[in-house]
């Protein structure tokens, strides 16, 4: 069994040098490397938190981080956060009871006394200051972010929980295990798509059925460029490749436990490797059609849309354009929410582009999405969205039924209050 070497540093800090609450978080830095066989560990370029919303931590979950505040546990390098339940600025108006909303902004408190910074979003790499370099070792929790990170970008993170992504934060460091290393970077399954993608939602479809069939491995797509524009150098707006790629990966991710994929020729660790990038027992998977995901991630029985949920992961500028230019001058009949971080809805607002969703009768929101908003307490019973993410965990986490489909179609269902096959 190998054995984690610790610097005499990280040695005082397990000792407790700086506080309780800082040898608590090496604890579990620490205890995870040797469950995971690590020798060393890594200092880290960022951390990204999750399991911010009241509706997954309660009060117990908020009483936890008061506690590590109170013992002096601290940042050492830059740490967002996840997504919450409600967008600080607005939830009185969103319809958000105080029982709820009170504890919510508490928890996000909790958090900045830790020296995390309040931004709270799934798509920390679209904000400018946010955006991971190729080789930089990364503790970022949510699932979306991490396959975007690791296999758009080329950085280095595992898929961490909010606790150990916090704790990494508080120490600066990460056990090196698993994606940090090259050989778990290895791809395990080779992937040949011979039906054609054209939207977000059959990227989103295309992961629906390879997550399932994958697990947590590590697909490498022997084809998919010819359905994908090259990527900018300036990701921030978003725009037809980054939004088919974080939709792909935000799919498998859900429906399956994957963190890192390649795209044969296109993404940067599967440009110019070839066969060196596979494992030598790679397994082969053909995908010729989308029929059974699309199935699998519609409600057949719902007409009547209470609710069309746009960005899941956060909607890129690129995105809320699309979605002002199919709505301007028209007037919802059900709710709509486009969901995104708060630099980017300020930045739309700057454009005019979010007065064109409001003005029709939508929201653009930031600080939350639907996955983690409480729908059951706001009366949403039923949602159509074209995120596979939402399709994926709206039913169980909300409770909700869902309807699939394009941008298109999700706009339409919005503007008739009905979904349309």
């Amino acid at each position: 069994m190998s054995t984690l070497h610790l610097t005499p540093e990280e040695r005082a800090l397990l000792n407790g040098a700086e506080g309780t609450g800082v040898q608590q978080a090496m604890e579990i830095v620490v205890t995870l490397g040797r469950i995971y066989g690590a020798t060393e560990l890594v200092p880290i370029a960022s951390a990204h938190i999750s399991g911010v919303s009241y509706k997954n931590l309660g009060d117990a979950g908020l009483e936890f981080l008061d506690r590590w505040a109170d013992e002096g546990a601290r940042s050492r390098v830059p740490a967002w956060l996840n997504p919450m339940g409600m967008e600080a600025a607005r939830w009185r108006e969103m319809g958000i009871p105080a029982d709820f909303g009170e504890p919510q902004l508490e928890v996000i408190e909790a958090f900045q006394r830790m020296g995390v910074t309040p931004e709270l979003t799934c798509t920390p790499y679209l904000l400018p200051d946010h955006i991971p370099q190729r080789g930089q070792h990364l503790a970022w929790a949510e699932s979306s972010a991490v396959v975007f990170a690791n296999s758009v970008l080329g950085a280095r993170t595992n898929r961490e929980g909010g606790p150990s992504a916090l704790a990494s934060a508080i120490v600066g460091r990460t056990a090196r295990f698993g994606y940090h290393l090259d050989e778990g970077r290895r791809a395990t399954h080779v992937v040949e798509v011979t039906c054609p993608l054209h939207s977000v939602a059959d990227f989103g479809a295309l992961g629906q059925i390879v997550g399932q069939r994958v697990g947590g491995c590590v697909p490498c797509f022997a084809d998919l460029r010819q359905w994908l524009p090259l990527l900018p150098r300036d990701i921030t707006y978003g725009g037809e490749a980054v939004d088919r790629l974080k939709t792909l990966g935000a799919s498998l991710a859900a429906y399956g436990a994957v963190a890192l994929f390649h795209i044969a020729g296109y993404t940067p660790e599967a440009v110019d490797a070839g066969e060196s990038l596979l494992r030598v027992d790679a397994r082969h998977i053909v995908v010729d059609n989308l029929k059974t995901a699309y199935e699998a991630m519609n409600d057949a029985d719902v007409l009547d849309i209470d609710l069309v949920s746009i960005g899941c992961p956060h909607a890129s500028l690129a995105e809320i354009v699309q979605v002002a230019d199919l709505v301007r001058g028209r007037r919802l009949q059900t709710q709509l929410w486009v969901t995104t971080a708060r630099r980017t809805r300020e930045a739309a607002v700057a454009e005019g582009w979010v007065q064109s969703i409001e003005s029709a009768g939508g929201r653009v929101v930031a600080d939350t999405c639907t996955v983690v908003a409480p729908l059951r307490i706001l009366g949403i019973r039923s949602v159509a969205t074209n995120a596979a993410k939402t399709a994926c965990y709206a039913p169980a986490h909300s409770g909700v039924h869902v309807r699939f489909g394009t941008l298109e179609q999700c706009l339409e269902a919005a503007l008739s209050g009905r979904w349309s096959a």
